[in-house]
């Protein structure tokens, strides 16, 4: 997977999170755990995209971090969401999915760089597209 493609996949996380709150009743726990949700899955986008134009090894790996972080937040509130019943596993368990499979991606990418010292040059995500 390429960082376009990478782009991309966060950017439809974050708006499907963003419209599946959106089709929840409204009460206090459901504000509560939709709003921290929103922010954590929309972030892991908008961190992404920030880490493509780092102007650093050193500031792209800092903000790789605060996608592990965000994205891991996203699981959190996604299971807590479920398990509140905010939301049914069939609604919600293909998000919970993705967030898992992005995790996997972000985290390894994340270890790769911190081995080599901030330097992937041949990661998939950090790699120009030729």
């Amino acid at each position: 997977m390429d960082r376009e493609e990478l782009q991309k996949r966060t950017y439809a996380f974050a708006l499907r999170v963003v419209r599946m709150v959106k089709t929840w009743q409204y009460d206090l726990a459901n504000k509560c755990i939709g709003d921290q949700l929103v922010r954590a899955a929309t972030s892991v986008a908008a961190n992404y995209r920030a880490a493509r134009r780092s102007r650093s090894d050193r500031e792209f790996l800092a903000k790789m971090s605060i996608v592990v972080e965000e994205v891991d937040e996203s699981l959190f509130w996604l299971s807590l969401a479920i398990d509140a019943q905010c939301v049914s596993v069939e609604k919600a368990g293909l998000l919970r999915d993705e967030a898992e499979q992005l995790l996997k991606i972000f985290a390894s990418t994340r270890a790769t760089l911190k081995r080599r010292g901030a330097s992937a040059p041949n990661h998939p995500i950090t790699k120009s597209p030729n």
